[in-house]
């Protein structure tokens, strides 16, 4: 017993040295926040390998909350505790801790492969409600009793090895978590390094129906269905279903914002030859029909306004798909058609394409979008 509470107790010695000031920790805490919301908002367009530092970051940071909030929570117990020192600041500092909790939560189940929806959501989606509902919260929470830091709290050398720490343990739990679920089989050993479950099978069935914010259109009349291939081309165009339907296939994996992630072989047209059968991209140049600027990008806008651009080059290559697994797409996975763009994360597979433009200048404008089409 002796030797036990002699390691706990050197254990907790050794916390405390690590712990910085209380200006420190508050303020460290706000700037993890910034960086976790911030490292979740890029991770949503990276969709390549290369990128697992981002999400790495991402899940260190998360560690580093645990940890600071630990601190911040010991040192100001007593005022959430004892009613007679609350004050009206006190519901703010509750409802920063429900969403913090709320985030890690959420986080630490899904790394672990639990799969649970709520609504039309799953624990991912959550997590990131959570995210960024968090740093408002905590921004509004330090004005309660703002002090700006010290020299003194952030202390050059201290302060280096302190934080190294914090974020070298938290890329180190992490790693030791992804070896408790290849240990115990759980979901979470599947996942990609973006932290998407897989979903097994062929066709429209085999993945879930999800939209990007409020994109929720009626179904599109084939038979009507018409798509625009217009811009800095030579002979803009307008083709049927039928013919967009061209036969070109290829595998691609559709990594969803949402959590998870399918490998379906798409059929359709490839988007180099929409460009073809309108004549080819403009080059720019002073000979008759040419443009005086260069083809740059191609932009795909949905039937609901939604829209999302790709380079020139990428985007010839990428696929406007008709058919999943062999199937005809279904509305709610795009049809008529739906761009597939391997490599890019599924918000950037612009569904119920109407239009296909070639481009000079990057559509800054698409941000936006995403955000408000769908509402009316």
């Amino acid at each position: 017993m002796g030797t036990g509470s002699g390691t706990a107790e050197r254990l907790r010695d050794a916390l405390d040295r690590l712990e910085p000031p209380p200006r420190a920790v508050d303020w460290s805490l706000f700037a993890f926040v910034a960086a976790e919301v911030g490292t979740g908002l890029v991770s949503f367009t990276v969709g390549v390998p290369g990128g697992w530092p981002i999400f790495w970051l991402h899940r260190a940071l998360g560690i580093g909350i645990v940890v600071l909030l630990a601190w911040k929570l010991a040192r100001v117990r007593r005022r959430l505790t004892d009613p007679n020192l609350w004050r009206r600041s006190t519901a703010l500092s509750v409802l920063t801790l429900v969403a913090a909790v709320g985030a890690i939560g959420t986080g630490v189940v899904w790394v672990f492969g639990l799969d649970v929806r709520l609504s039309y959501w799953t624990l991912l989606s959550v997590h990131v409600g959570f995210g960024l509902v968090l740093l408002p919260l905590v921004a509004a929470h330090a004005t309660t009793r703002f002090r700006l830091p010290r020299r003194v709290d952030f202390e050059r050398r201290r302060t280096a090895v302190r934080y190294t720490v914090l974020l070298g343990a938290g890329a180190a739990t992490y790693r030791l978590q992804q070896g408790v679920n290849d240990l115990l089989d759980t979901a979470g050993a599947d996942r990609r390094f973006t932290g998407s479950q897989p979903r097994e099978g062929e066709g429209n069935a085999a993945f879930p129906i999800t939209s990007w914010v409020a994109d929720d259109p009626d179904p599109i009349d084939r038979d009507a269905y018409r798509l625009t291939v217009d811009g800095l081309v030579s002979d803009p165009v307008e083709l049927d279903a039928d013919e967009v339907a061209a036969g070109h296939e290829t595998e691609a994996l559709l990594d969803c914002t949402s959590g998870w992630y399918t490998v379906q072989e798409w059929g359709g047209t490839r988007v180099g030859d929409l460009l073809e059968a309108a004549g080819g991209p403009k080059v720019a140049g002073g000979d008759e029909g040419s443009t005086d600027r260069e083809p740059a990008y191609v932009r795909f806008t949905s039937v609901t306004g939604y829209r999302w651009s790709l380079p020139i080059a990428e985007a010839e290559d990428a696929l406007l798909a008709t058919h999943v697994g062999g199937e005809r797409l279904t509305h709610g996975h795009g049809a008529p058609a739906r761009l597939v763009a391997p490599d890019r994360r599924g918000f950037q597979w612009v569904k119920w394409v109407t239009r296909v433009e070639v481009r000079a200048e990057y559509d800054l404008g698409q941000w936006v979008v995403t955000l408000v089409s769908g509402f009316e």
